[in-house]
């Protein structure tokens, strides 16, 4: 596919030792004409690859996602007003590369929210992934800022999103467990530290009004249900069974799973902040 030169929109991809990823990702961005693959450090080919799809590679070390993505609209030029943010292990769709194509530059937005359709082995987990989770990701480089949430990002406050139609992909698959758990026991600790601190905002939380929107809810529910016992059984039982994950097919089931100790994980790290939290103020 073809995209229109005064219509089209840059890319920025996140990298690090990604030589297994990448190429699905960049033969996903056919006719796009500015390609960015910002780097952590690889040691692998994820250079040699990225310069060989004709992108432009740039080093920058990591700190979080936010900071990173932040460093890419602060330091990089890109040739469009729009800059779709991926990772190497996400693919552009067709539909939604043309949708973002088609953006005016005059839009009364600074970004858009794109959902991702979780791919878990070669199939979509629509149910249990809780599809659609929107993501700030079609931005003005030139204006929009993240900040750090947990071990993801999200829109800075103030800046004013739309959605957009189209889904992109993100393989979740888990062929090395060993390396799925050192990667999400990471995670987990940086979810349980977001939602220590986050506990004094517990009050502002539950008196959120009934107009708050539905992104706004889910955020405030996924904070609170950090207050219950059980979670990883619980997650569980509402991913595959209350969210319909056991129509996801069988591969659902070992998702879930995977799901439920990753809550595990965050359920140990954040019992051992209240541990060093009450060890220090009696």
């Amino acid at each position: 596919m073809t995209l229109p030169p005064s219509l089209s929109v840059s890319v920025v991809i996140l990298t690090l030792n990604e030589e297994s990823h990448l190429p699905a990702c960049l033969a996903s961005l056919a006719g796009v004409d500015d390609i960015v693959v910002l780097d952590s450090g690889s040691t692998d080919r994820t250079a040699e690859i990225a310069t060989a799809a004709g992108a432009r590679v740039i080093v920058n070390p990591f700190f979080d996602f936010a900071t990173q993505r932040n460093f890419a609209h602060e330091k990089i030029s890109f040739r469009h007003p729009w800059v779709f943010h991926l990772d190497a292990d996400e693919q552009m769709t067709p539909g939604l590369l043309a949708e973002c194509a088609t953006l005016p530059a005059d839009a009364p937005f600074d970004g858009y929210y794109v959902a991702p359709r979780m791919m878990f082995h070669g199939r979509w987990l629509r149910r249990c992934t809780d599809y659609p989770a929107w993501q700030a990701r079609c931005v003005r480089a030139k204006i929009f800022r993240f900040i750090q949430v947990g071990h993801g990002q999200r829109e800075a406050p103030g800046m004013r999103m739309g959605f957009l139609h189209d889904a992109y992909l993100h393989d979740i698959s888990a062929p090395d467990i060993k390396e799925w758990e050192g990667k999400h026991r990471s995670y987990a600790k940086k979810e349980a530290v977001r939602s220590f601190v986050e506990r004094r905002n517990m009050g502002i939380i539950l008196r959120m009004p009934v107009t708050s929107s539905a992104l706004e809810r889910r955020r405030a529910l996924k904070l609170l249900s950090y207050l219950m016992p059980f979670r990883p059984f619980l997650r569980f039982i509402y991913q595959y069974v209350l969210r319909g994950g056991f129509l996801d097919g069988r591969g659902a089931f070992r998702y879930c799973l995977l799901l439920s100790r990753y809550e595990r994980f965050a359920a140990e790290e954040l019992a051992k902040l209240r541990r060093a939290y009450h060890a220090d103020h009696g």
